[in-house]
């Protein structure tokens, strides 16, 4: 009883004395008249360092309080718009509240602007929706990367992937003193350039390319971020160059140089290692292969705002090679390198890259695979090892020219260059059960490629603005061209076997291909806009394309004796032209935030081509499609006060079927899975219902963003799939019309503790319903697929900063047909990052992913454990060396693991991957020349 007693005066004695340690401070913000300052930006700083305590808004009434804030002394410095920053020291007492009372702010006038210069340098400062940051306020070790300054700020998070949400949104742009960095892929200026070299970071939602062409605001909002540079890193280089050796033969070099001034921007990048890093996210390929060639905001096909692009170019699906980008599974060499340089004046802009990457790769993987039919189930194991080099050379340029103060030229250019080859040997075990009997069958795969493509997209715009205010005119042309040439082996050993013997004889095939394939594109686009008040306005858009696709695959047989002899009945040869026009008018209405946009189009287009075995050989099949389609179009958005927007879309699109759906040519690039295309498709049509609902409030940095959105297909593509007696499926494209799905996601994030704990809490969820053919028997796959998952920051101290999240994954499958035995996965993760700094420029940090794979239908459980550990030291007087020592996959569990279920078929892959070495490294940091700042 006493000790009870004991413990329960102890716990309110505690009680007592952490509320005696804990005040409210409070006050009001007027002008030098008296009135409110309403939304005036007020923070407490430390006296020590000004380091950023806690933060707020004025209310409309100009009052702010901080509440249960340490009992300590702080600096309160406000911020306004056009006024001169004001700074008291507050030093509480043993009051409960600490009433500052009215504190007057004075507007900025000529004599006070030396005062303004002096003060003005505050943590951050809120102005509408824009939030500016000064990054010296935000303590990083030295050599940390902006990606290591952007996890300390408030409102910001750092994907896994290195993605960047600002203000519960996804940031689509990251400039450098307000010019593009290598692209537009936010993350290699951010994994590229110092923290030390950022004076300032500036969040804000920018206006879309077209809304700037225009004049008219468009509802929409590009979630931007701008670095702005010291004035030392302006005039002079920054960048750090790394080299390690490590245990098991790995060691790697990678670095980057920065040059900046007024005018000019030149970046270098590179890396060589064999430690899987490759250096290329997927965004980074597809900037640089040409695929956006109107990046940098360029949109050449004009058209409804918001709206993708509609005159597609792509690579196709018959070239070979090897994909650059996805998982790095396996054992790989790589080495890249690339150059940037960007020039910008007032009326010329010229940027530029150059970026080539090269990679080696092994891999080892063991894979199980389950087909269900109605009256069979198909069951593979098989057994892979796949050696393949790629080599890549990529250029963009891109050159804007404002003629005067009406005009304006912009060219653009993107090229790619790539080569390589690629071998793979299967070893693949199969059983077909039907009706209780077992047909086994052992197949050997023995592969290979040789190729090299060229592909090049360039595009031209003219921009004109007329005297009147509102109207004005774009045109555009386009000329985009690629060719792919290569070779490829194909030997596959077949036995079909009884429980003790052969059933068949050995099947066998060993074949040469040679493949030439060719594109051209021709195409045109022009806009014209005219305001009919000063809230209505009629835009109207004429596009039109012009696409050649031939290809040459020309297949042989090899004989045993090394005879070659063709077979005409897998060769084939196509040549198809594909015209499309769309003409479009909408009206809309864009006043105090509100944007309604109500059009129509009519979009048409006409396939034409022939299918053969052989150039000269007669049609097997002739397509002479034309297709007419009204596409309407509905937009509403509505920017609400206090960053509150809401938004409504209908969409409508119609896409022609593809050249691989299209020809009726047996591809049998695998034996055991064979496919045809369907000359008789028509185009597939899609509508799209959406809506969502965003808010952030930068008084307290709490945001939340929701969508929910419906899809219903018209002609879907359909893949009817049969199985013969020996077990191989064949898939032919058909149109089912039916398909649907619900689609929605949300995110909630606010601080538990300003400056000191974020949550971050999202989901996501797919419901679909798709058609589904087996042997020529129409069923629906019902696929419900989400995620929910949480992220916490927790950043006590300068010392000590540490991130945690969890990531709960399902999909669950189901079949009209009750013979398909239903389908649950789970894919979860759980992981956390510390940093520590024990002091003396040294450090610890570690980053733990656990992951968790289950199918409890087959059986399935794969526990992976991956941690990394670091300790790393900052040597030398100005700390420009940093030696680290890193332990990678502590526990050796390192696996490539993927599974997944679609359709009727479920499927599960482990990938032998690199696992536990241990690498000291030691990273130079250049920081730049010193510069005074000159005074105006």
């Amino acid at each position: 009883m006493l000790k009870s007693i004991s413990l329960g005066a102890l716990l309110l004695f505690s009680f007592v004395a952490i509320g005696q340690n804990r005040v409210q401070i409070q006050g009001k913000l007027v002008d030098t008249s008296g009135n409110p300052l309403s939304q005036a930006t007020v923070m407490l700083l430390l006296p020590k360092d000004s380091s950023l305590v806690n933060f707020g808004r004025a209310n409309e009434q100009g009052a702010f309080v901080f509440k249960n804030v340490k009992r300590q002394p702080y600096l309160l410095k406000a911020s306004y718009v056009s006024y001169v920053p004001l700074q008291v020291d507050v030093n509480p007492a043993q009051e409960e509240a600490v009433n500052v009372g009215a504190l007057t702010m004075k507007p900025i006038s000529k004599e006070l602007f030396e005062v303004v210069v002096r003060t003005a340098k505050a943590p951050l400062s809120i102005r509408g929706d824009t939030i500016e940051y000064n990054a010296g306020s935000f303590k990083v070790p030295p050599g940390a990367t902006v990606e290591d300054l952007l996890r300390k700020l408030p409102g910001m998070e750092i994907e896994a992937d290195g993605s960047i949400r600002a203000q519960g949104q996804t940031v689509k742009k990251v400039t450098v003193d307000g010019r593009s960095f290598f692209g537009s892929d936010p993350k290699l200026a951010t994994k590229n350039i110092a923290a030390d070299a950022i004076q300032k970071v500036q969040v804000f939602n920018g206006k879309t390319e077209a809304a700037k062409v225009t004049g008219i605001d468009d509802g929409k909002k590009e979630k931007t971020i701008n670095l702005e540079l010291k004035e030392s890193h302006k005039k002079g280089g920054f960048g750090k160059i790394t080299a390690g050796i490590a245990t098991e033969g790995r060691n790697e070099v990678k670095g980057n140089y920065n040059k900046f001034d007024a005018k000019n921007q030149v970046s270098v990048i590179g890396l060589a290692n064999n430690t899987n890093q490759s250096g290329m996210s997927f965004d980074d390929y597809q900037d640089f292969r040409g695929s956006q060639a109107f990046s940098w905001g360029d949109e050449a096909d004009f058209g409804f705002s918001g709206n993708n692009r509609y005159i597609t170019f792509d690579d196709g699906d018959d070239q070979m090679g090897v994909p650059i980008g996805g998982r790095r599974d396996g054992f790989s060499k790589n080495y890249s390198g690339g150059a940037n340089y960007n020039y910008d004046t007032k009326k010329t802009k010229f940027s530029s890259n150059y970026y080539f990457n090269q990679s080696e790769r092994m891999i080892d993987k063991i894979s199980s695979t389950q087909r269900f039919f109605q009256d069979k189930t198909q069951n593979s194991a098989d057994t892979t090892s796949q050696r393949s080099f790629s080599a890549n050379h990529r250029m963009s340029l891109r050159y804007e020219k404002t003629i005067d103060t009406l005009n304006t030229l912009i060219l653009i250019g993107n090229g790619k260059l790539s080569f390589g080859n690629a071998t793979q040997n299967s070893q693949i075990f199969q059983q077909l059960l039907v009706q209780n009997n077992l047909f086994p069958r052992n197949t050997k795969l023995m592969n290979g490629s040789d190729q090299q493509s060229f592909s090049s997209q360039n595009s031209a715009i003219f921009r004109h603005k007329f005297a009147k205010k509102g109207r004005s005119f774009s045109a555009s042309a386009g000329y985009n061209y690629a060719n792919s040439d290569g070779a490829a082996t194909q030997k596959s050993l077949n036995q079909f076997l009884n429980a003790t013997t052969l059933r068949d004889s050995i099947q066998a095939i060993d074949q040469l291909t040679n493949n030439f394939s060719t594109k051209t594109q021709v195409k045109s686009s022009l806009f014209f806009v005219e305001p009919l008040s000063k809230v209505f306005y009629w835009e109207s858009f004429f596009n039109t394309s012009f696409q050649n696709n031939r290809l040459n695959r020309d297949l042989s047989d090899r004989s045993t004796a090394g005879a070659i002899a063709r077979n005409d009945s897998l060769s084939r040869y196509y040549d198809n032209n594909l015209t499309y026009n769309r003409l479009g008018s909408s009206v809309r209405y864009s006043k105090d935030g509100v944007n309604v946009t109500v059009g129509l189009a009519a979009q048409h287009f006409n396939l034409t081509g022939d299918f053969r075995r052989a150039a000269g050989a007669t049609n097997l099949a002739t397509i002479d499609l034309n297709y007419l389609a009204w596409i309407p179009k509905v937009g509403i958005d509505l920017e609400l006060k206090n960053n509150r927007y809401l938004f409504f879309s209908y969409d409508k699109s119609a896409q022609e079927p593809s050249i691989r759906d299209l020809q009726p040519i047996v591809d049998n690039s695998n034996p055991l899975f064979l496919r045809v295309g369907n000359p008789n498709l028509l185009p597939s049509v899609n509508h799209s219902l959406s809506t969502g609902f965003n808010l952030f409030d930068a008084a307290n940095f709490m945001n939340f963003y929701s969508n929910l959105s419906y899809n219903y297909n018209v002609n879907q593509v359909v893949y009817n799939q049969s199985i013969n007696a020996n077990g191989v499926v064949l898939t032919k494209p058909m149109n089912i019309s039916g398909g649907e799905s619900y689609v929605g996601y949300f995110g909630f994030g606010f601080p538990l503790k300003k400056t000191v704990s974020t949550l971050n809490i999202n989901a996501d969820f797919n419901s679909a319903k798709n058609p589904l053919f087996l042997n020529d028997v129409l069923s629906n796959t019902n696929t419900n697929s989400g995620n929910i998952s949480s992220r916490l920051s927790f950043t006590p101290s300068d010392r000590i900063t540490l991130y945690v999240n969890a990531q709960f994954g399902l999909i669950h499958s189901t079949y009209d047909k009750s013979a398909l035995p239903e389908q649950t996965i789970y894919n979860n993760q759980y992981g956390s990052e510390l940093n520590f700094n024990f002091g003396k420029n040294t450090f610890l940090s570690y980053n733990l992913d656990y992951k968790v794979y289950e199918n409890k239908t087959r059986g399935l459980y794969q526990e992976m454990p991956i941690l990394n550990v670091s300790v790393f030291k900052y040597v030398g007087k100005a700390q420009k060396s940093e030696i680290r020592l890193t332990v990678y996959d502590v526990f050796k569990k390192n696996l490539g693991v993927n599974q997944n279920a679609f359709q009727n078929f479920v499927s599960f892959e482990k990938t032998q991957t690199l696992s536990q070495y241990v690498m000291l490294s030691y990273t130079y940091n250049m920081r730049g020349l010193s510069s005074p700042i000159r005074k105006n």
